[in-house]
């Protein structure tokens, strides 16, 4: 519920903090005291439409902000929840006018869009005039609304459950009938793919493994040419080492004769006929590495290029023949089973829809009975509030080709307000003053089925006589004790019969020497508020007669006179 408002410098409010309790809470005041401006400013922090024009002349910027006392599971918590604000204890809305037309908008100091604070504010206050054209004036909301007063919601849910079942459905169906319809132009073309990729067969990494082999076996080939020559000049006929070997044998012959001058001569030469030996079966063990089958190579040139042709016909790299190959091979299998896999998901589709026209139709003939019994219920409530020949009809139209989340029903609201004229929807038939007693009866019915934590009802007595305006204070009296009630009223009637009331008055601004208008609320209480119900009873000229009916009123409320 509404806990405080606070009001900053907003038309002819300069400072102005109100406190509200449960039950039913009025506002009362001569004409033009300024009670609109006090719902104008609450709408701002609901988040209603900003203009600088609201900024108190001279100021460069108003603000209002409302505090909330909330359950901890209510809606609007987790709206807040959802936009990372902070909900431990009150829930305050606050609202920055400047006097250039911007607005700033914050939730618990948190600043927020203005769309975020008119959905968190909808949630918590339903504001109803009798121009209003929110809440129960919305054909929108109207099959939400008997929805809930049935308690239709689960069978909604399970109905907006199956709607996306049977949507998902559709769209796979579709789906597979584009890719069938895609497949059988290509088939020729996707047979003769796959036949021709299954026998290359490529392989992942293929084509890097080839590439190498086939540059290892060509550079081998330009080696072991220069591989022979050396072996050739160290080993072969060419090799010096049989001369070296004969001089090595003549020197030995003659080293015990001169040991200290040939020594030294055949150790160089024993290293050095070594040496040649060693290259030689070097150069020879190189040679045989080196050695490789040309049909070998030819193969795997023959594999590489096969594999390149393929990738070019088929503009894709050739890493990608495989995924191709997969590809078309599923696409030509998609082909062959078309049939199978066409007529199980219209099989799918068929069971979805059966499933969603049985839920929906069972939930339409629900939401008649609900509506039959909403008509009685608010019928009950209108000959006291003189709409005693008037008819409230729930009017519901089925069309079951239209197959939506809410079922095939369209839901409006419809009055008749004198026998043998034509119904209508209730915003386009009753006038002001029908229009929101309408909405009266209505919210009281649906106070049970539950309701935002508070409603205000902007002058909705307006234009109605004594036994009228009782019923309409009882009414609210009513739903009062379901949900906090704050209304505007010029009715003596509706005021006698709430918790709280608060007086709207004008008054010049203490000490201001341009004597500045401002207004200014005053909670009244015992002999105060029994003379603002007598002057509202009487007029300017309050008669001891005015003062003893608004005793009365009073009593007959249960409070003091």
């Amino acid at each position: 519920m509404l806990a405080q408002l606070s009001i900053r410098d907003i038309v002819l409010i300069d400072r102005l903090d109100l406190s509200f309790g449960e039950g039913l809470s009025v506002l009362t005041g001569e004409t033009g005291a300024g009670k609109s401006i006090v719902l104008d400013a609450f709408a701002l922090a609901l988040g209603g439409r900003g203009d600088g024009g609201l900024v108190r002349h001279g100021e460069s910027q108003g603000q209002v902000g409302a505090v909330f006392d909330l359950p901890g599971d209510h809606p609007a918590r987790r709206l807040a929840q959802a936009q990372d604000i902070d909900t431990d204890g009150d829930l305050i809305l606050r609202r920055v006018q400047h006097a250039d037309g911007r607005t700033r908008a914050f939730i618990n100091d948190q600043p927020v869009s203005v769309q975020i604070l008119r959905a968190i504010g909808a949630a918590i206050v339903e504001i109803h005039g009798q121009h209003d054209d929110r809440a129960l004036t919305d054909p929108a909301q109207h099959r939400m609304i008997l929805d809930g007063f049935g308690g239709l919601e689960a069978q909604a849910a399970a109905v907006a459950q199956t709607s996306e079942s049977l949507k998902r459905a559709r769209q796979a169906l579709q789906a597979q009938r584009m890719r069938v319809e895609a497949a059988r132009k290509e088939a020729d073309f996707l047979r003769h793919a796959v036949d021709e990729l299954r026998k290359l067969a490529p392989q992942a990494g293929e084509e890097e493994a080839l590439a190498a082999a086939r540059q290892g076996m060509m550079q081998a080939e330009k080696v072991a040419r220069d591989l022979i020559e050396a072996y050739e000049a160290v080993g072969g006929q060419a090799s010096p080492v049989p001369a070296l070997a004969g001089v090595l044998r003549r020197l030995e012959r003659r080293a015990s004769q001169a040991p200290q001058l040939v020594d030294p001569s055949l150790a160089a030469l024993t290293t050095a006929i070594v040496a040649l030996e060693e290259a030689g079966e070097a150069l020879a063990a190189a040679m045989r590495a080196s050695e490789h089958d040309p049909r070998e190579q030819e193969r795997v040139e023959e594999r590489l290029f096969a594999l390149r042709a393929a990738a070019r016909k088929y503009d894709v790299p050739v890493e990608g023949l495989l995924v191709l190959a997969e590809s078309m091979a599923g696409d030509l299998a998609a082909l062959d089973e078309s049939e199978t896999s066409l007529a199980r998901l219209e099989s799918e589709l068929a069971q979805c829809e059966a499933d969603f026209i049985r839920l929906a139709q069972a939930l339409s003939q629900e939401r008649r009975a609900a509506a039959a019994r909403l008509d009685a219920a608010v019928k009950a409530e209108l000959p006291p509030l003189k709409l005693e020949r008037a008819r409230f009809i729930t009017q519901i139209d089925s069309d079951p080709a239209a197959r939506g989340p809410e079922g095939f029903d369209r839901v409006e609201f419809w009055v008749e307000t004198n026998p043998g004229t034509r119904p209508g929807p209730m915003m386009k038939v009753a006038s002001g003053g029908e229009l929101s007693r309408f909405m009266l009866a209505l919210k009281v019915v649906l106070a049970e089925r539950g309701s935002a934590p508070t409603l205000v009802f902007d002058e909705i007595d307006t234009g109605v006589g004594g036994a009228v305006a009782d019923a309409i204070g009882e009414r609210l009296a009513r739903l009062a004790r379901k949900v906090q009630v704050i209304s505007v009223t010029h009715a003596p009637q509706v005021a006698a019969k709430a918790g709280q009331h608060f007086l709207i008055a004008k008054s010049a601004l203490a000490g201001d020497a341009a004597q500045r208008t401002v207004t200014r609320v005053t909670a009244l209480e015992d002999q105060a508020r029994r003379e603002e119900i007598a002057r509202m009873l009487a007029g300017a000229s309050i008669t001891e007669e005015a003062r003893a009916a608004a005793g009365r009123l009073l009593e007959a409320a249960g409070l003091r006179g």
